[in-house]
């Protein structure tokens, strides 16, 4: 079958009689039993809901895996990985991850006895070097966010599963249409769904999904003991969002295209960071395991203050953390999404600004970054 079709056909409410088209929201945190001895299928939402299920078999179909786990956000899905791990071991992450999951590994599971490593896991021999006989965790995100940096997912799941570790990727900045980590080796694939797969900018949520039971047994277990899964609204907007997913990256990444060859052309941009450029160091090995570059872009103009001005002057791009909307975004990472990580610990400039392409037309969003960039150097220049 088709993934477009795969995506857009399923079953909206198995065992409902009236057999709805659309998933009905089960807006309940508990359900009757049929006695005191004999529980059904559901009897707290925190435990199960039939909106989430749902949701969640999506999620890992989209994946090609069996077992998917929604949450209240990309940082809950991040901590409930986290949660596989036990006291004593250890974790190799990559240097160049989203703030919130550097502030998650550096300051909150190191006061669980959880040591961690950061590498660049764009370097095979770097994450080698660093790996340990306790160690029972890799994570990269690849795309990294937001330099781009591509990590060879083959070579690193078999590193880790030499080592008796699991390897866990972040496919947040591509989405599973784009790229499967799962079917590349990859034992745990995780998601900011308020990013791709919402696509809306109106729901918060997080997903890891699997092959292996025992860590979907794991993870169902950290899910309900720690009260993290998604709500049934959110997941229903969630859902709602997973349909139209094919069309909107597909537009966007078409869009991204055209603005990456405009910036990489521009005499006030430094260098761009985009793996869908023939220039991007990159681009081949991660072309071997994605069907596309996205439509998340990141470019230098070598001064802050020039990136400040750009921002202030953009007309179509609204300034704001996250990427993967319907909408536009433009953000300065350094004081934004990665403004929590130590700036000792920190590889991205100041000067470096971050867009995510939305279903706007091209013309119009180049146009737009053309009068920000001539505006903010005149500025410069007065």
């Amino acid at each position: 079958m088709n993934r477009w079709t795969q995506i857009t056909t399923f079953q909206a409410s198995p065992g409902d009689p009236h057999r709805p088209n659309s998933t009905p929201i089960y807006q309940t945190a508990t359900f009757g039993q049929p006695s005191v001895n004999s529980l059904g299928r559901y009897d707290y939402s925190r435990s199960g809901n039939p909106t989430r299920d749902v949701l969640e078999s999506q999620l890992a179909k989209l994946e090609g895996v069996a077992h998917g786990f929604a949450f209240a956000s990309g940082m809950a899905a991040l901590s409930a990985t986290s949660r596989v791990l036990s006291c004593g071991q250890h974790l190799v992450a990559g240097i160049d991850l989203y703030g919130g999951t550097h502030r998650l590994l550096s300051q909150i599971l190191s006061r669980q006895g959880i040591e961690v490593s950061f590498v660049d896991t764009s370097d095979v021999s770097a994450v080698d070097k660093a790996i340990k006989p306790n160690t029972k965790l890799v994570l990269i995100e690849t795309p990294s966010n937001p330099l781009q940096h591509i990590a060879d997912i083959p070579k690193l799941a078999n590193l880790a599963h030499q080592a008796g570790a699991w390897l866990a990727v972040d496919n947040t900045l591509l989405s599973p249409w784009l790229q499967q980590p799962a079917q590349l080796g990859a034992d745990l694939v995780i998601h900011s769904a308020t990013k791709h797969l919402g696509g809306h900018s109106d729901v918060s949520a997080g997903a890891v999904t699997t092959d292996d039971p025992d860590l979907a047994r794991t993870l169902a277990f950290i899910q309900n003991a720690e009260g993290t899964a998604l709500s049934p609204f959110d997941s229903w907007l969630l859902l709602r969002g997973l349909q139209t997913l094919p069309l909107r990256i597909e537009r966007q990444q078409a869009s991204a295209g055209h603005v990456a060859a405009f910036l990489a052309s521009h005499p006030q941009v430094k260098r761009v960071h985009y793996p869908g450029l023939a220039t991007h160091p990159g681009r081949d090995l991660h072309f071997s395991q994605a069907s596309g570059a996205g439509s998340v872009i990141s470019f230098e103009t070598g001064n802050v203050q020039l990136s400040e001005r750009i921002l202030s002057a953009l007309q179509l791009f609204t300034i704001s953390v996250s990427f993967g909307s319907l909408h536009s975004l433009a953000s300065l990472p350094c004081r934004m999404s990665h403004a929590s990580i130590p700036v000792e610990s920190r590889h991205v400039g100041e000067d470096l600004i971050r867009l995510s392409i939305g279903i706007e037309d091209p013309g119009d969003l180049i146009a737009s970054l053309q009068t920000a960039i001539q505006r903010a150097r005149l500025a410069r220049s007065a």
